[in-house]
């Protein structure tokens, strides 16, 4: 037994959470389930918490005190808008295409193919083409998606032979490792620096 912060949200799920690990519950129930409140079978003190979903699956909280308790309504989800989201990072990267190499210029934002848009397709100072997939937080997923961009673009005697910029303001490790492999360049975005503004962090000069 541990005080804990219980979440019951109007989508059905209820998710239970410590003073800690930042957003992740210690245990939940996602949608559809239900919730129903009953005496505790071995405590009469306590109360118990039934959270229950189509399959059967229950989640078991025991209750032994309440020290707060209220309602919310959130009204309708406007939408979260985020500083430095992949957007604005293409718009900015567009705007100075050159932070990937001198010489590169801008075919287009958004170039569309059959399995949806590259962020930026360019060229670089000899001329051949080049896919950017540009992301806040550079993963594997990341790299595969541009693979498949590379494999069909490379299909298009029009733009063939392209080759691919994985491009983050973070790149993992693991993901570096596999785009270099298959020949994808990697290039860390510095967000302030694309925007005009000077970065917060200490430097020496």
């Amino acid at each position: 037994m541990a005080p804990r912060l219980l979440l019951v949200k109007a989508d059905g799920s209820v998710s239970v959470h410590a003073d800690d690990r930042a957003y992740k519950p210690l245990n939940w129930m996602t949608p559809p389930c239900t919730l129903r409140e009953q005496d505790h079978p071995e405590n009469e003190d306590h109360r118990l918490w039934v959270v229950e979903n189509k399959a059967g699956e229950q989640l078991r909280i025991t209750v032994a005190e309440i020290h707060h308790d209220s309602q919310h309504e959130l009204g309708v989800d406007p939408g979260l808008v985020k500083d430095g989201v992949e957007a604005h990072l293409q718009e900015l990267l567009a705007e100075h295409i050159t932070t990937l190499g001198e010489g590169y210029s801008l075919i287009r934002r958004e170039y569309m193919t059959a399995i949806g848009p590259v962020d930026i397709l360019g060229r670089d100072s000899g001329g051949a083409t080049v896919a950017v997939e540009i992301k806040r937080r550079g993963e594997i997923d990341g790299v595969e998606q541009l693979t498949r961009y590379l494999e069909l673009l490379n299909r298009d005697p029009l733009l063939a032979p392209v080759s691919g910029i994985f491009a983050a303001q973070i790149i993992k490790p693991q993901a570096r490792t596999l785009a270099e492999d298959r020949g994808i360049r990697c290039v860390t975005l510095d967000y302030e620096h694309l925007r005009g503004t000077d970065s917060t962090d200490l430097r020496l000069f």
